[in-house]
């Protein structure tokens, strides 16, 4: 007889290979078919809110890592709380203006822009900035990123560009932005503004120079005994191109300063606490301290300046370190933010004598025309033929640089617009706001709070073509600017309609109200600022822009999501520009992502060949291996990435899919409506395994509401590959392919395997929605179940599968389940049996706990250990295996007696008792008595 064919077998229904890059494809145009994003939409709308507003990346460039992690965390966090019983919408967004598309644009035009207008040169940046999307978008949807992917937001599109010249205008009507001459980053080579966000710090090598700054004023009342002896003040710097720009020398207010006499340089005033170094550093042995003076007598004196007839004023200023230099800080005004707080205490001018391109300007003698950087060498030549110059060396230093076109930048001060972060009490709102926020991970908030607190004045203004324009005007006769709320209104509507092109297109009367007149001259001629806006204003007031313009949305947003360098970038221009407009931060949680890494740790590089595409990932194993990847990570730190990560997590989703795989495949015979169990009425086993169900249930779900997904990962991962695939379904293997396909303990098997899929395929959905929806479309049909897996709700831990002292009770029969094979495998080395059905186990128990649950088992020993038989001994033979783990259990491995079954594989002395079966054993040949 055939037995094979009278065991209830696996079906082979559920594909046995995943083939993820050719199936998901597949999926998501079902899902776009059926209209499932649409679907849920409409199935939660009378549901609280939930929304996770998307920080818009960058419209520039395929898709990297850094965003693979980003998009997929955020997909995982509104799939499960849609799944949690929200209405969790998602409205991806692109970042749109700006210089990156700028500056590939140019490149793309070459010679060809120089004959173009403004629009047509936007028009340009314009379409490249939307392919970008187009690009993106698909991108974005193969990693199974579901959302309102054919209506997302642009910072290009005419209503957004409208919002934000609506929401720059309302700033500049409140009082808060205004016009002004202050330091700024500037960039020579991308010839504009830089906010602190678009700043980056690389290693940079500078000249570092001491300087003697000579004394103009008498200093004989402070110094005794000086007679002719020439003083100076003595400065240190990096920065020898500003020397042209300086104003004066800046000492602090409570710090002790000395009078040093030297042989060659005559007095040298200095910190007194720095002497010795500074002194050293010149390689100066004879040298002596003649007066310790008060910086408060000296502050307004004045020095000479070292290269020009001009005078360098001594002030005082809190802002002096004695970390590094000599405790006297050379002062320009026009190139440094405390050198200009400091200088405008004291009445100096802002001087910043460099162009746009960053060479000196005509008027500075010696050095007109040179390019700045070029210019130290020049600068520090004349210092010496004027011997002024006391040390001339090399300094490796951390040095801003552009995040574009990674030059140097400096600090120059030219005519900009800022937002005043204290006029109107910004900078303090905004600090208050932050403890109203909670910051994921904690640390956030320290990080956010010195950010703000410390921060200059917002510089808002950029001097290029692609950007929304400052939405202002300036008197042709007195050039007062003129804001009005009727100017604002218009600027609105016109660039609604027709985009912020026009403001390119028209004259500024055509732009202005009817009979704009300026409010300080009277005139009625005027002119447009020909100002673009930062581009972290245009992201910055999205939840303006988005959040209370587009329909299902609403102000604050429960998330923002982005990685750790947004604390200086869309999480701060956010929280300033939703704090100055509405008085409230624009969110309740922000979380936070570390960056992509390699396997070392080490910055991803194409020059150093350890970058990994998330392209060649889907293409190899299917973007559910790459979300894997994602939810593995505890994002709080770096993330690590390399192909041998990527081949261990495909090994662990492979065994995630395989276990579920085995279970789909033995419902074609079950009606989950007519032929469930009632969980009383279950075995131990069943029973037990239901509550590591429920274990591993709560885990997750209270993971999914603390946004710790790698706990999901590893909960899952560890529940299908240890308590099932190992335990329990290797036992249940037995009475599934041979018990009667009706019988009780078949039917409570089946009953735990439906409802162990049907909990974790909701538990896997927000992270694996490719395989989930998969397993979900093969499983047993019941009264509750969805369209999608992505319809039904988070998986429950349902009370009455937790049993605290069944669970104690089967921890101990695990442990001797664990010991049992480790004497089957040295039996297995010792060719005593080949598999475990081969072998007889007889067992002594030590006089514990353990004892007395074996002697109460509801099932058989030999059906737990997966062997022949088993049975209890009070004493056993020689050469037992004696445990480790277990004081007092021995267990000894013998030859199953009996033949072997043809039908369940065990040995049996009952083989051949049956006539009518007589190649079956006893058990056997009583369920083929039921079946046939």
């Amino acid at each position: 007889m055939d037995y094979k064919k009278t065991l209830n077998l696996p079906s082979t229904q559920f594909a046995m290979k995943a083939n993820l890059p050719q199936r998901e494809p597949e999926q998501l145009k079902q899902w776009d078919e059926k209209k499932i994003y649409d679907k849920l939409r409409e199935q939660a709308k009378d549901r609280p809110l939930f929304i996770l507003h998307d920080g818009p990346p960058y419209a520039n460039g395929h898709l990297h890592m850094g965003h693979a992690i980003n998009k997929i965390l955020k997909d995982i966090i509104v799939r499960s709380r849609q799944m949690a019983g929200f209405n969790a919408p998602y409205v991806p967004g692109w970042d749109c203006h700006g210089l990156p598309i700028e500056h590939n644009v140019d490149k793309q035009l070459g010679s060809k822009k120089k004959q173009m207008t403004p629009v047509q040169v936007r028009q340009a940046c314009r379409k490249y900035a939307a392919k970008f999307v187009d690009i993106q978008r698909d991108e974005f949807k193969r990693f199974g990123v579901a959302g309102q992917w054919e209506t997302p937001y642009l910072t290009m599109n005419s209503a957004y560009e409208a919002r934000i010249a609506k929401e720059c205008g309302e700033f500049a009507l409140a009082g808060d932005m205004f016009l002004g001459k202050k330091p700024i980053y500037w960039c020579c080579s991308c010839q504009t503004a830089l906010a602190e966000a678009e700043i980056e710090y690389h290693d940079h090598t500078s000249p570092s120079i001491h300087v003697k700054f000579a004394l103009k004023d008498d200093l004989s009342d402070l110094i005794p005994d000086i007679g002719d002896t020439p003083v100076s003040m003595v400065i240190w710097t990096t920065t020898p191109w500003t020397i042209p720009a300086n104003l004066g020398v800046c000492i602090h207010p409570r710090f002790e300063y000395a009078a040093v006499k030297t042989r060659d340089h005559g007095v040298l005033i200095m910190a007194k606490a720095l002497v010795e170094n500074v002194m050293q550093t010149f390689g100066m042995d004879d040298y002596q301290v003649v007066a310790k003076l008060n910086p408060l007598d000296l502050e307004n004196k004045k020095c000479l300046h070292p290269i020009y007839d001009t005078d360098s004023l001594i002030i005082l200023g809190d802002h002096v370190t004695l970390d590094a230099g000599t405790g006297c800080v050379h002062t320009a005004p026009g190139h440094g933010a405390d050198d200009h707080v400091v200088g405008k205490k004291y009445g100096l001018d802002c001087y910043s004598p460099v162009e746009d391109n960053g060479v000196f300007s005509s008027d500075v003698p010696l050095f007109a025309g040179e390019f700045i950087f070029k210019a130290n060498t020049h600068i520090n030549e004349v210092l010496e033929e004027k011997g002024a110059l006391l040390k001339n060396r090399q300094l490796s230093h951390s040095y801003p640089h552009c995040w574009r076109c990674k030059n140097p930048v400096i600090y120059r001060a030219t005519p900009q617009w800022f937002i005043s972060m204290d006029k109107l009490g910004l900078r303090q709102k905004t600090l208050e706001q932050i403890n109203h926020v909670q910051w994921i991970p904690s640390w956030g908030k320290e990080r956010i709070y010195a950010m703000i607190e410390n921060r200059p004045d917002w510089c808002l203004s950029r001097q290029r073509s692609w950007g929304v324009p400052i939405p202002v005007f300036h008197c042709s006769e007195c050039k007062e600017v003129y804001v009005t709320r009727e100017s604002v209104d218009k600027i609105h509507a016109l660039f609604s309609e027709h985009s912020s092109d026009i403001w390119f297109e028209k004259e500024a009367a055509e732009l202005m109200p009817d009979h704009a007149v300026c409010a300080k001259c009277g005139s009625t001629h005027f002119t447009k600022d020909h100002n673009i806006l930062d581009v972290w204003f245009d992201s910055g007031v999205s939840h303006a822009a988005v959040l209370t313009e587009f329909p299902g949305l609403r102000r604050p947003a429960d998330m923002y999501l982005e990685g750790s360098d947004q604390h200086r970038g869309w999480f701060h221009s956010s929280l300033l520009t939703a704090v100055g407009r509405t008085g409230k931060a624009p969110y309740k949680t922000v979380l936070t992502h570390g960056f992509v890494v390699d396997e070392k740790g080490h910055k991803m590089s194409k020059s150093v060949g350890n970058v990994v595409a998330p392209e060649s990932v889907i293409k190899q194993y299917g973007a559910d291996v790459l979300r894997l990847w994602a939810a593995s990570a505890d994002y709080r730190g770096d993330v690590s990435i390399s192909n041998n990560i990527i081949k261990q997590l495909s090994d662990a989703y492979r065994r995630i899919r395989n276990t579920c795989r085995f279970m789909l495949g033995n419902f074609s015979d079950f009606d989950v409506t007519k032929d469930a169990r009632p969980v009383a009425d279950m075995g131990e086993l069943d029973r037990f395994i239901l509550h590591r169900l429920y274990q591993v249930t709560k885990k997750a779900v209270t993971a999914y509401d603390t946004y710790e997904f790698h706990t999901i990962y590893h909960a899952l991962h560890n529940f299908c590959v240890v308590d099932l695939s190992a335990f329990y379904l290797d036992i249940i293997k037995d009475r599934l392919y041979t018990s009667p396909p009706a019988s009780p303990e078949r039917r409570d098997a089946q009953t735990v395997m439906a409802t162990i899929l049907d909990t974790l395929v909701r538990i896997m959905a927000p992270v694996l929605p490719f395989t989930a929806e998969e397993i979900y479309a093969h499983m047993p049909p019941g009264k509750d179940k969805k369209e999608s897996v992505h319809m039904a709700s988070m998986a429950v831990a349902d009370p009455q599968w937790q049993n605290k002292d069944l669970s104690d009770k089967w921890t101990w029969i695990l442990s001797l389940r664990s010991e049992v094979t480790k004497a089957l495998e040295a039996a297995r080395k010792d060719k005593l049996i080949g598999h475990p059905l081969d072998a007889a186990v007889e067992i002594k128990l030590p006089e514990t706990a353990l004892k007395g649950f074996i002697q109460n088992l509801d099932m058989p020993l030999a059906d737990i250990f997966i062997v022949s038989s088993a049975a209890l001994k009070d004493t056993l033979d020689s050469g037992v295996f004696q445990s480790k783990e277990i004081a007092g259990l021995e267990i000894a491995v013998k030859k199953a007696a009996g033949d072997k079954c043809e039908r369940c594989w065990r040995f049996s002395r009952t083989i051949g008792q049956d006539e009518q079966y007589p190649e079956a054993c006893d058990r056997c040949a009583s369920a083929l008595n039921q079946i046939l």
